[in-house]
């Protein structure tokens, strides 16, 4: 049993103290900035980090996308910059209350919270870039002032885990309690590891292959901890990811479609994407995608469909991305484009419902 240890890094309730006392500082140090040109019979301005494509570049030394220098200017005596301005002060002011109240709140529940306080959204999408200015302005992840998107992911395997959430602060968990898996969310994110048996987090895409992988104990053969991704992971799953790697040193494979769209999954957990280039510290360069690539395809004799214009269009999209960039991805790319079919991960069940356990699975992580 692999026992955690404290000293090595900081996790569960000193990195969750850690990030409410800086959230709480960075959101006073704002404060200051829009009320000290009040006090001084000025209007106030806020420079915020350019999320403009031409200022999103790639940075090879930690492998993902970052923003470059440019800001943009937000001034409240421009009648232009007013609504945005209210927008952004009235949502910062929220995520203190969240704070103080260790307290959160979705995405969703935020945008209707707005309409309390008289401050008007056009939608939903409107809400979220204001709070992703806020992130910018801050230097925080939204998570760290206590906002959440809706989660759609789910986490089975061999770890206890210790909550610090207010309410629940020392309580254990373990991830097997559940036969249907546990929900990603606020709580399991800031959570300690404790020990674990596992000796692999192994990530799928799809709800579908987690619960086989539960029901034929491919947690128990493998030493793995199973994270279903449920498409493209949100950020509470991606960091649950790294906690468990960088915690308890779990190396980290990633199962997908056999499609552009998988791979792209695993591309943004190994690089990060350029809509969180002004967040740090999500990104595992170590993980390793294991398939379905083109070539398990054929080796694995599986059905297949056949690529539609969107499919190729994305195909071409990566094999010009940077994050693309290494001979294996170009060659798997490439591969695809040539065969112009995809697989599901399901498509392992022509073979027998156990083949992606007992074959597939099998010559790829023992």
């Amino acid at each position: 049993m692999k026992t955690y240890l404290p000293q090595k890094i900081l996790y569960g309730s000193s990195l969750r103290w850690i990030l409410m006392h800086d959230a709480e500082k960075a959101l006073k140090s704002l404060g200051i900035r829009i009320l000290q040109p009040i006090i001084d019979e000025t209007f106030p301005t806020l420079k915020i980090p350019d999320r403009k494509t031409n200022n999103i570049v790639f940075d090879d030394t930690i492998n993902q996308y970052v923003l470059g220098p440019s800001l943009s200017v937000r001034d409240s005596s421009n009648v232009k910059h007013v609504r945005s301005f209210t927008q952004l002060t009235w949502a910062a002011a929220f995520a203190k209350e969240l704070i103080q109240a260790s307290r959160t709140s979705s995405l969703r529940d935020l945008y209707y919270s707005a309409e309390a306080f008289g401050i008007n959204f056009n939608n939903q999408s409107e809400s979220d870039r204001i709070v992703t200015d806020l992130e910018c302005l801050t230097g925080l992840p939204r998570e760290s002032l206590g906002i959440y998107p809706e989660e759609h992911s789910s986490i089975y395997g061999k770890v206890k885990m210790r909550y610090t959430v207010s309410g629940y602060e020392g309580k254990e968990i373990d991830l097997t309690v559940s036969p249907d898996g546990l929900p990603i969310g606020p709580a399991l994110m800031t959570a300690e590891p404790i020990d674990s048996e596992a000796k692999i987090v192994l990530a799928v895409e799809s709800g579908g292959m987690f619960s086989r992988l539960i029901e034929t104990r491919a947690w128990d053969r493998f030493s793995a901890v199973l994270v279903q991704l449920g498409g493209q992971p949100p950020r509470a799953t991606r960091r649950l990811m790294r906690n468990l790697h960088t915690s308890l040193e779990l190396p980290v494979y990633i199962f997908t479609d056999g499609d552009p769209w998988g791979m792209h999954i695993a591309k943004v957990i190994t690089s990060g994407s350029a809509n969180a280039a002004h967040i740090k510290d999500l990104t595992i360069p170590s993980a390793k995608w294991i398939g379905v690539t083109p070539e398990d395809i054929t080796e694995y004799a599986l059905p297949t469909e056949s690529m539609n214009n969107a499919d190729l269009k994305r195909l071409d999209e990566l094999s010009r991305d940077v994050r693309y960039n290494d001979p294996v991805w170009q060659s798997h790319i490439h591969r695809f484009k040539q065969m112009r079919s995809k697989a599901e991960q399901q498509a392992f069940s022509r073979h027998g419902m156990d083949y992606v356990v007992d074959t597939y699975l099998s010559d790829k992580l023992l």
